[in-house]
């Protein structure tokens, strides 16, 4: 079956046009074959949205923006601008919820952010619905949001440099440059100074050098004995040890009992005399006898003294055959008699 050239002219135009629809078609975003779900969002500005931009979801692309219109005659400045965008991911849905974002993927690139809700309780939208977007900053506006306070404290700091140089500058005349030069002059002789304390400082070290040997080499005769003591050290603190252990095992426990039992009995007898019983209780607490033994050491006081004034009273020596006055005392008593009167005369 042949064709005429007409009828292959027609197919061929046809075919042609329809390849070119569908080509436009592609470059506008949308399927080679068509199909796609499209939706509406409204932004109050485009964020640099162009159509055939991509529509992303975790910085994948999904779909395709067809087209950007601004909507003349909107109050609501929500809403200015309308987009419109296809979903090309087969079997995916918008859940109510979900965030739209125009702007800015990267510091390139442009497009519809879709950032999805995980509430799917609400349902999703329809194809064809509108839904309410906003628009993201972009990295330049970022950049520009974080350098503008640097700028300014930049432009402060250089205000404060500025005055800083011209208070040097107001400073820096002939007179502070004669002072610099003074001090200068004064550096230079105290470094001379320093060079010749040095000088003086290696000569005393020289003269002293023999001292510091022969002190060092003292020092070493020191330890050299020392270590040949090392013997009689370790057996001084043997003999200490062996001290030390005997002491230890002293029965420390019975001579603390018998002290114990000399205080106790100490106290016992304390305890009696306090309660007035046994002599040294009467001794202690008797008054009468304590005013008769006063009485009795003055009656011995007088009796003394008088013997030492008149002792012919009591005793009396005849040689020849005279009559005796006085007592008659014993050689003994008489002897003892004399020893106490010496004692008290002395």
């Amino acid at each position: 079956m042949k064709f005429s050239k007409e009828i292959i002219t027609g197919i061929t135009t046809v075919a042609a046009i329809g390849l070119l629809v569908v080509g436009i078609n592609f470059l506008k975003g949308g399927s080679f074959f068509g199909g796609d779900d499209i939706y509406y969002a409204y932004f109050p500005s485009s964020g640099g949205v162009t159509p055939a931009t991509s529509v992303y979801i975790n910085q994948v692309e999904i779909g395709k923006v067809l087209e950007v219109e601004y909507m003349v005659g909107e109050q609501d400045s929500s809403k200015m601008v309308r987009m419109k965008f296809n979903i090309q991911k087969e079997g995916f849905k918008i859940p109510k919820g979900t965030i739209l974002e125009a702007g800015g993927i990267d510091l390139f690139s442009k497009g519809i952010i879709v950032k999805v809700s995980p509430d799917i309780s609400q349902g999703y939208y329809k194809p064809g619905s509108s839904i309410q977007g906003e628009v993201s900053v972009d990295i330049v506006s970022q950049v520009e949001a974080y350098a503008d306070p640097i700028t300014q404290k930049l432009q402060v700091m250089m205000g404060s440099i500025d005055n800083m140089v011209k208070g040097v500058s107001s400073f820096w005349d002939e007179t502070a440059t004669s002072e610099i030069e003074a001090s200068m002059r004064e550096v230079k002789i105290a470094i001379k100074k320093f060079g010749s304390a040095a000088e003086q400082i290696e000569a005393l070290v020289g003269d002293e050098r023999v001292k510091i040997s022969r002190i060092m080499s003292n020092v070493q005769s020191i330890t050299e004995t020392l270590k040949e003591s090392d013997d009689q050290v370790k057996h001084i603190l043997s003999n200490v040890k062996t001290v030390t252990d005997e002491m230890t095992t002293l029965d420390f426990k019975s001579v603390i009992e018998d002290a114990q039992k000399t205080l106790e009995s100490v106290n016992a007898v304390l305890d009696a005399a306090t309660n007035g019983n046994g002599t040294l209780a009467k001794l202690v607490n008797d008054e009468a006898l304590y005013n008769e033994l006063v009485e009795t050491n003055i009656d011995l006081q007088r009796l003394l003294k008088d013997i030492q004034l008149h002792p012919e009273r009591y005793i009396h020596f005849s040689v020849i055959g005279g009559k005796t006055k006085g007592a008659n005392f014993s050689p003994d008593e008489e002897q003892e008699l004399k020893e106490v009167v010496k004692e008290r005369n002395n």
